[in-house]
């Protein structure tokens, strides 16, 4: 068996840092006080009164001092027990429920000073609401359900009939349009309810324990279904649950809330490795790590790799410079060929050639960035190579060795590979 044995530390990236992404919505020290008077209760909670404290003035505080970014086009959850603030925190985002204080800033605007008249031409145009209970009109069919938002909006009926049949075709409805919704089941009700508020076309869906109340295989296949939505439209989509597993598994970036605070914001696999407190660490000691670690998070950068032109000799010099006995050969791009050996290296230059795509190995496992542990460990059974990280042009991206894997299950640092 072959080793590399030169690289550099983890060099995974949270593809949500930097400028390349776009905020969409961003919320800034945002209150909710439950009260007779939630102004004078304000500088108390700011000045970190308790919660007993704030209850035993009759106020009961759902938010606190929240803040965060939600990208264009990400799917951001946001999870915690019940209690948690998460569903006041969804509401105070399109102003179902008031906030005490604070900035929602949505495409550079700040909607907390909107009056009725603005407020309803924003809740038209920029957000739709999936709720927890269908909330669908029990005595309209399922096409006029749909239409309800465009009707609002005055759009004419052949209009909004073309797009709600349009959006049942594309949560998988198609023929349903003229059944009630006392005829279908929990999961196609909740369908409907998605179909409505992508009718709409709005900028930002919320999404408020949505799936909640359906049965677990049905669930499953909602969430499947969301993610299959998402990855089609680019929607920017805010999803509240109280389940961990699903926030794992929809959620681009995760905000975690107890108390009514943000206690942290991060990928999964963020929250997994670093939770910022000892809720968070114990929110998630659970979790089936091998289901959401992924190969971008444990690969290895490789520096030494020789490029398809380059000769015999040039290779044997890169692993021996390196202490490795083994190299694997791109292209000029980047792109992976395979692997060479030392020995088949030395052995090519005794007979005075030097083209290393003759002793090239292409057997040589790859997988994309997002694979998880989970599916990676199946592929070293009969690899006596490392499994390669390579990118949607099959470029090199970085390295995974079986004990990167372990240390990735274990929730360790592998750093002497």
């Amino acid at each position: 068996m072959y080793y590399l044995c030169y690289f550099t530390e983890n060099n995974s990236i949270d593809a949500y840092e930097g400028n390349d992404r776009m905020v969409k919505l961003e919320v800034k020290n945002l209150y909710k006080i439950f009260g007779p008077n939630p102004s004078k209760i304000l500088p108390l909670v700011k000045e970190g009164a308790s919660k007993e404290e704030i209850q035993k003035r009759g106020h009961v505080v759902g938010v606190n001092n929240a803040n965060f970014s939600v990208y264009e086009g990400e799917i951001f959850v946001i999870m915690g027990l019940s209690g948690s603030g998460k569903s006041t925190l969804i509401r105070c985002l399109n102003r179902l429920i008031e906030p005490t204080a604070g900035e929602i800033i949505v495409d550079g605007q700040n909607i907390s000073g909107l009056g009725t008249k603005e407020l309803t031409e924003f809740r038209r145009k920029k957000m739709s609401m999936v709720f927890q209970n269908f909330a669908l009109l029990p005595h309209r069919n399922i096409e006029e359900n749909v239409a309800f938002g465009l009707e609002i909006q005055g759009l004419s009926i052949e209009e909004r009939l073309k797009i709600a049949y349009e959006s049942l075709d594309m949560v998988g409805l198609s023929g349903y349009e003229k059944a009630m919704p006392s005829e279908l089941s929990g999961g196609m009700q909740q369908r409907v309810g998605l179909a409505r508020a992508l009718a709409t076309n709005p900028d930002i869906l919320l999404m408020d324990e949505a799936f909640s109340a359906l049965d677990p295989l049905i669930r499953k296949d909602m969430q499947d279904e969301l993610i299959t939505l998402h990855d089609k439209m680019r929607k920017t989509i805010i999803f509240i649950t109280h389940d961990l597993d699903e926030a794992l598994k929809v959620g681009d970036r995760i905000a975690i809330m107890k108390d009514g605070v943000i206690v942290q914001v991060g990928s999964s696999e963020e929250i997994l490795e670093n939770p910022s407190n000892d809720y968070v660490k114990e929110f998630t000691q659970d979790v089936n790590r091998a289901k959401v670690i992924t190969a971008a998070s444990i690969m290895k950068k490789a520096d030494a790799i020789v490029y398809s032109r380059d000769g015999a000799r040039v290779a044997v010099r890169k692993m021996r410079d390196n202490s490795i006995s083994s190299v694997f050969v791109v292209d000029r791009e980047r792109r992976l060929k395979g692997i060479i050996t030392i020995d088949d290296a030395l052995n090519l230059i005794k007979t005075n050639r030097e083209d290393i795509l003759e002793i090239i190995d292409t057997n040589v496992q790859t997988v994309s960035g997002d694979v998880s542990i989970q599916d990676l460990i199946p592929l070293f059974i009969n690899s006596k190579y490392p499994v390669v990280v390579v990118d949607e042009n099959q470029k090199m991206q970085g390295i995974i060795f079986k004990a990167s894997v372990l240390a990735g299950l274990l929730g360790e640092d592998d750093t002497n590979d």
